[in-house]
């Protein structure tokens, strides 16, 4: 059986295949602290390394390349403190680059919705292994900031 055919739901859809932006994933936790919290974490050193590697010159503004010790370059397209991150995002080996957004999402001061979203992944397995990483991301900046696993 193929991957495609694997990935398929019972409407015989492709899961997260889209017409428009390809394979696509999206990832989501609410944690119980503020958005200025989120944010700050996010942009620290520690939380960088979860979602786009150890970048030591990293320039947080729209238009601004970068590229990780571990080999994943990209550009910034969207930079919207405290509220969105858009960038293209193409680990060492990948063909062409995915586009990656995070956003914090809050109605109230308390509580942070992180949300991971991935388009232009290339296949169904690049999605699996991109869903695995961001939840992984989102356990870890649980547990550092709030000490939940």
């Amino acid at each position: 059986m193929s991957a495609r055919e694997a990935a398929r739901n019972g409407s015989g859809r492709v899961v997260g295949l889209t017409a428009d932006a390809g394979y696509q994933i999206g990832v989501r936790r609410t944690l119980p602290i503020d958005r200025d919290r989120a944010w700050d974490f996010l942009l620290s050193p520690e939380g960088r390394r979860l979602w786009l590697g150890d970048v030591t010159d990293l320039q947080l503004q729209a238009g601004a390349v970068y590229r990780s010790v571990e080999g994943i370059a990209g550009e910034f397209r969207v930079v919207k403190p405290k509220e969105q991150l858009r960038l293209t995002w193409q680990p060492k080996g990948w063909e062409k680059p995915s586009t990656l957004q995070i956003r914090l999402l809050s109605s109230r001061p308390d509580k942070t919705t992180i949300s991971f979203h991935q388009e232009k992944l290339s296949d169904a397995a690049a999605r699996e292994r991109m869903k695995e990483r961001w939840e992984e991301a989102l356990a870890v900046i649980a547990e550092r900031t709030t000490g939940e696993g």
